[in-house]
């Protein structure tokens, strides 16, 4: 038997946000070219921004 396992698509929930034509315009060409969606280069950049926020918020005296 093999090490592969069918991946699952984890839930998601539509959110409508609104972004800046600019900030739009920039992201686009980043992945213009490239394997990613809009969606997907959004998600990543919040994840590292959460993840960001979250190692400052532990460093931080009580």
């Amino acid at each position: 038997m093999s090490g592969f396992k069918i991946p699952s698509i984890p839930p998601t929930t539509n959110k409508a946000i609104r972004f800046p034509n600019d900030l739009i315009e920039d992201v686009e060409e980043l992945i213009r070219g490239r394997d990613c969606t809009f969606s997907a280069f959004v998600i990543a950049a919040v994840r590292a921004a959460v993840a960001e926020v979250r190692s400052e918020n532990e460093s931080e005296p009580k």
